[in-house]
């Protein structure tokens, strides 16, 4: 099994994330042949820029996306998209399937997070940079190179959020803004270094869309590396993202099977209407449980109770126990590391 690991220790944003996947695909041409299957973004708006450049010392890959705002101005206007249209021009492009619903999944992720800030609904929200050129490609950018990876597990770091205040639509604002902070819910942050916005919108968008779980750097062998370059300068830290493509840490017995590293979650409950097992379950099938089951148990005094298990793997175990407790009454979750032998799949 593949995992791409993203160390966002100095943050994460859109262009740092596509500049440190690009160090891991054989070319370049991928992501640039891909956004030009967005038929509906016309090339004289944008034009892509890919370099080796150094952030501290540190070299990686610099994307940017240039505007030509002269061709707006040409037309007597700028772009205002609703969700509808970049859904629109999504599903008209030529991109895949998988593609087009990620893209579309997030955008609307995104809608929701405009729309708590405005205290709207997504179909009234005119994007402001998060509906520009730029956010199309980067999020849309992102999708493609996620593919040309065959669509490997994801892990995270914790996310540096950065501190201080930032310049957004809503006037000043602390860090992280407003739609940040909305779709950071549920996310291990922390902030560290001089102060500026680390984490913007687009970087935790695609950190909720991906990460199947937060942990530290997990095992395997390293195949590939690099690093996605920002476009802020911190003397104390470089404004760069770390992605590491590593191959899982399984062996092959002598007798052709696998062995792996497995977690299993469990909790002992007394108190909940039996129904609601099925939900909890579903929740965790859907987040990436390798499987769940439970156990009748006796507890204090001769009590009935059930043991609820969760089988999963080591970089899941802080998402799929939030889960446990969001959707049971327990109020904590056991967790046992453990080998397993398999068949090869």
């Amino acid at each position: 099994m593949k995992t791409l690991y993203l160390d966002c220790f100095a943050g994460i944003a859109g262009d740092m994330f596509i500049g440190a996947l690009l160090n891991l695909v054989p070319s370049h041409k991928i992501l640039t042949e891909g956004i030009s299957k967005i038929t509906a973004l016309e090339p004289s708006e944008y034009e892509l820029v890919i370099e080796h450049a150094d952030k501290n010392g540190i070299a990686g890959i610099n994307f940017d996306v240039k505007l030509h705002h002269e061709h707006e101005h040409e037309h007597g206007h700028h772009h205002h998209r609703h969700l509808a249209d970049i859904e629109s021009m999504i599903y008209s492009s030529g991109l895949n399937e998988r593609i087009k619903r990620e893209s579309i999944r997030a955008f609307s992720l995104l809608a929701q997070a405009e729309a708590h800030v405005h205290g709207t609904t997504t179909d009234k929200i005119h994007f402001h940079e998060v509906g520009a050129v730029d956010s199309i490609i980067d999020i849309v950018g992102a999708f493609i190179l996620m593919d040309a990876l065959n669509w490997p597990r994801v892990l995270c770091s914790s996310i540096n959020v950065g501190s201080g205040l930032v310049k957004c639509a809503h006037g000043v604002l602390p860090v992280p803004a407003p739609a940040t902070e909305y779709l950071l819910h549920g996310l291990p942050i922390f902030s560290s270094g001089s102060p500026m916005e680390r984490t913007t919108p687009t970087g935790a968008l695609l950190v909720k869309i991906l990460a199947g779980g937060f942990c530290t750097l997990p095992p395997g062998k390293i195949m590939s590396s690099g690093y996605g370059l920002g476009n802020h300068d911190s003397p104390d830290m470089p404004n760069v993202l770390r992605a590491l493509l590593i191959d899982s840490e399984v062996k092959d017995s002598p007798e052709g099977l696998i062995q792996e590293k497995l977690a299993l979650l469990e909790c002992n409950i007394d108190d909940m209407n039996p129904q609601d097992y099925e939900l909890a379950g579903e929740k965790l099938f859907a987040s990436g449980a390798l499987d769940v089951w439970s156990e009748n148990i006796h507890m204090k005094k001769s009590r009935p109770g059930v043991k609820l298990c969760c089988l999963c793997e080591p970089g899941m175990t802080s998402k799929l126990a939030f889960i446990i407790l969001q959707h049971t009454t327990s109020q904590g979750v056991r967790i046992h590391e453990l080998d397993r032998l398999r068949l090869k799949w």
